[in-house]
């Protein structure tokens, strides 16, 4: 299948994450299969999903891991045009759910296994595709850890293809995430001071996460945290639900609170810091009724993605884009992930982040074609030559599409 075909397929199974990817990891397994390439599974704890990794080359270190995610964010609720499952075209953009973010990138790298198969690569060409990125990075983890328990060949590079426009990104914010539960007592709403509002207590944590964020953004931004929109860690409540009537303290209030941390601060201490608030809290409540009290379940955890000194992800992705600006993101990937278990790690890809998560959510054909070639020339990178070279005649960087000696 050509990539555009690839991308038609992917788009096709409705790998919503609070659904099973099942089917489309079937598909996937019988594309690599059909290449002669084995894959492995590695399941979530009750079977309805599945990441998986393979590896194409010879089985030695070095090489290159082309790394996405499958599930996609619901439609529910969104005004589409068009059906959100199949791809459509028009006026030179693919829309879809995932076209963006991020199948484009999936049927992308896919492609490229005929690619390095047929030019006979020297070093691995690698697939690692993973589940339930959209609810917290939670499923490239699990992956990552099977495929160095197992002995995988160490890959030099993981491009992680969420989408960036092409452009180089190299820092990323990390982020923990809780599911907040506030056990209240309830009381008639004339007799508060006897009982425990849930509501009104998380109101107070709620409030903390204010002050907290304008104490950050008060300060000067270290040098890692500048380039970030914006500059400093943020605190926030996105949902909320809780309480019976009007006239009763509330005895529930559930609802999430997440950090997105600039690189440079450690996450143990927000965990920490933010904990303690939370004993303070659950203390005041116990005080009033020993019943009462608060639950925090941390639901994700993704590490910051740090600029790597003369890291050989980042050097391999601008040698084939020539893109040297400096770029870095607010939102987690999964390549901090990789990072923290001692891989090399940048993201690239083809699209507009802007576009992912909206009804009518698109890829321009242009980007996509970008993306076309650019995971051609990375498929020579792990093969038998260099695929790009600096062009002396006029000192020009070099650019995708660019070949060798073709300047």
């Amino acid at each position: 299948m050509q990539a555009r075909e690839l991308l038609d397929r992917l788009v096709g199974f409705p790998t919503v994450s609070r659904d099973s990817n099942l089917d489309l990891i079937d598909f996937v397994e019988e594309y690599l299969d059909g290449f002669g390439v084995a894959s492995t599974r590695v399941p979530n704890d009750d079977g309805t999903k599945a990441a998986l990794y393979a590896h194409v080359g010879p089985a030695v270190d070095g090489g290159v891991v082309l790394s996405g995610h499958t599930d996609v964010v619901p439609v529910d609720g969104q005004a589409w045009d068009t059906d959100p499952f199949t791809v459509t075209e028009r006026n030179g953009k693919l829309y879809g759910r995932g076209t963006c973010d991020m199948k484009g990138f999936d049927a992308l790298a896919l492609s490229a296994v005929p690619l390095a198969l047929e030019r006979g690569i020297k070093r691995p060409l690698q697939i690692a595709l993973s589940y339930d990125e959209e609810v917290g990075c939670t499923g490239a983890p699990p992956m990552i850890d099977h495929m160095v328990s197992m002995g995988l060949p160490r890959a030099d590079t993981v491009l992680v293809g969420e989408p960036s426009m092409m452009k180089v990104v190299t820092g990323h914010k990390g982020g923990i995430g809780y599911k907040m539960h506030f056990k209240g007592f309830e009381v008639h709403s004339s007799l508060a001071p006897t009982g425990v509002s849930a509501i009104m207590m998380a109101a107070k944590l709620i409030n903390w996460a204010n002050e907290v964020n304008a104490e950050n953004a008060a300060k000067i931004p270290s040098n890692l945290a500048a380039d970030f929109v914006p500059p400093y860690t943020t605190l926030h409540v996105g949902t909320i639900s809780g309480g019976t009537a009007h006239n009763i303290t509330a005895k529930d209030c559930h609802f999430g609170f997440d950090f997105r941390i600039v690189p440079g601060e450690d996450i143990g201490d927000w965990q920490a810091r933010f904990l303690a608030k939370v004993a303070e809290l659950e203390a005041e409540m116990k005080a009033v009724r020993p019943e009462a009290g608060i639950s925090a379940e941390q639901y994700f955890h993704v590490p910051g993605l740090v600029p790597e000194p003369a890291g050989k992800a980042e050097a391999m992705v601008r040698q084939l884009t020539g893109e040297n600006a400096s770029n870095v993101v607010s939102y987690g990937t999964e390549a901090g992930q990789f990072q923290e278990r001692g891989y090399s790690a940048v993201i690239c890809g083809p699209g507009d982040i802007a576009q992912a998560h909206q009804p009518n959510e698109f890829i321009s054909v242009d980007q996509f074609q970008q993306g076309e070639a650019f995971i051609g020339l990375a498929g020579g990178h792990a093969g038998k030559v260099t695929h790009v070279k600096q062009c002396t005649h006029d000192n020009r960087k070099p650019r995708i599409g660019d070949v060798k000696d073709a300047c």
